[in-house]
């Protein structure tokens, strides 16, 4: 039967609408499920944001940026899998002049394709209820045995996203519009050789204005990030002064669907070598503009800093209006929490109000990755994860987890790599670790720690960089 591309209808346009009126009933906010609305649509919640200087050798003038959605899916996840939402759009703009408005966007848009698969029983053609009908791979044409599948459009919009006109980019090597989302992991028997199929989604992209080819790949990816989820929202139910790595990842073996792109640096910068970014998600309505549901920058902000009422409304917002949201940075809840959970154990917020130290990890530390427009007060300061594009790579055998905080400036939170442990750099930036006065903040040297940790050691040393996720099955 001929394969049809699907998109979704008005009526799920409309559904989808409607929970996000009424999500606010569901569970309220953990790590991956920042806030009260996005966790009724899984699909639509931004997991985690990377950009750094590629450190695969010979990539090393390149930036890439791996934007995750979809958080928790567990790996027998079937019979429908993970694919991404068809009446959304999933972007990741890029600020390269310190305004905190986007000068570029990169905007995928997915479809569906059903092949339409049938068996005939008692004389009747009836459509299987799977979405592969024989083995799948290695190659990302072979698609004779696959019943559903994505692909997506890349668009690059210049100026602010819902302003500028978009450009198409291409398959640097075929001119196809568009590109294919390798199936999820279903299992060994279903595709015997996943990384190898995985990667033949691997495509070289000519992006508009730009004399150089970068590289894009959408699928579903291991989880890189590392928190002890569990026990860190039971009332910090651990020892943050304990062992780094006393916990295996507790979600380390779920998935989340990866949007990486690599591009060159030259196409992301003007005058100044820093650039910010952000991935947001909206939900198309038709003719009515796009509505952003999910919103993330700098890790763990909506997280941990963004009070409660206001979750849900960081993530329907800009940067440029983030001076809604700074009480919450100058001011924040965790450290007086953790103060008042582990006092017994000396443990002391800081007193350094408004948290000068907190606005300058998430707005941009000053002689690292503050823009020059921002210090010089000509334009207003931001959440976004910014990026010092001047700063060459390390290698991963040389990347020090605790970046910046460890002197490895090339790590977080300058930018953002797979193996920096964000987590415990935040908690012991939140308890003081950059302010040097130890009678403002007692506790500037502690080893805060949530017991999980993570290194580049286990990751890729080549785009994507995460890894393949894990097999639903592993039987063969």
């Amino acid at each position: 039967m001929k394969a049809n591309k699907i998109n979704r209808s008005k009526w799920t346009r409309y559904a989808l609408a409607a929970a996000i009126t009424s999500a606010s009933a569901l569970g309220y906010a953990s790590s991956h499920r920042e806030a009260p609305m996005i966790a009724g649509m899984p699909r639509l919640d931004a997991t985690d944001l990377y950009m750094f200087r590629s450190y695969e050798e010979g990539r090393e003038d390149y930036v890439t940026i791996i934007a995750n959605y979809f958080p928790l899916q567990a790996a027998y996840g079937g019979p429908n899998y993970f694919d991404l939402e068809t009446a959304g759009l999933y972007e990741i703009h890029i600020d390269n002049d310190g305004d905190s408005i986007e000068d570029l966007t990169f905007s995928f848009d997915f479809s569906t394709i059903l092949a339409g698969v049938s068996v005939p029983v008692n004389g009747v053609d009836i459509p299987i209820p799977l979405i592969n009908a024989g083995g799948i791979g290695p190659d990302a044409t072979d698609t004779a045995n696959v019943n559903s599948r994505q692909e997506y459009q890349l668009s690059v919009i210049r100026g602010p996203s819902r302003a500028g006109a978009k450009e198409i980019a291409v398959n640097a090597n075929t001119s196809d519009t568009m590109f294919r989302k390798p199936v999820d992991n279903i299992g060994t028997k279903s595709i015997p050789e996943y990384a190898q199929y995985a990667n033949s989604h691997i495509y070289p992209v000519s992006i508009p204005n730009c004399s150089t080819a970068g590289r894009v790949f959408v699928g579903q990816r291991n989880e890189g990030f590392a928190v002890n989820l569990g026990q860190v929202f039971d009332l910090v139910n651990l020892n943050p002064l304990g062992s780094e790595d006393a916990v295996a990842n507790p979600i380390g073996a779920a998935s989340v669907t990866s949007l990486a792109l690599e591009v060159p640096i030259s196409c992301l910068t003007e005058e100044d070598p820093v650039i910010g970014a952000w991935t947001t998600s909206s939900l198309n309505m038709g003719d009515q503009e796009p509505m952003q549901v999910s919103r993330l920058g700098f890790p763990l902000v909506n997280e941990v800093i963004i009070g409660l009422p206001d979750k849900d409304k960081f993530n329907s917002s800009h940067p440029h209006d983030d001076a809604q949201f700074v009480h919450y940075v100058e001011n924040p809840s965790l450290p007086f929490l953790l103060e008042l959970l582990f006092s017994d154990a000396g443990a002391v917020a800081p007193k350094n109000f408004p948290r000068a130290d907190v606005i300058a990890a998430v707005t941009g530390v000053p002689g690292l990755n503050l823009p020059a427009n921002i210090a010089s007060d000509m334009f207003p300061r931001s959440e976004m994860l910014r990026l010092n594009t001047s700063i060459a790579p390390k290698p991963a055998a040389e990347q020090l987890n605790m970046g910046v905080l460890a002197n490895d400036t090339a790590g977080f939170p300058n930018g953002r790599r797979p193996g920096d442990d964000v987590v415990d750099i935040a908690l012991r930036v939140m308890m003081g670790a950059l302010v040097d006065d130890a009678e403002v903040a007692p506790n500037n040297k502690a080893p805060f720690t949530d017991q999980t940790t993570v290194s580049a050691a286990d990751f890729k040393t080549t785009f994507p960089y995460l890894n393949e996720p894990l097999p639903g099955s592993a039987v063969q």
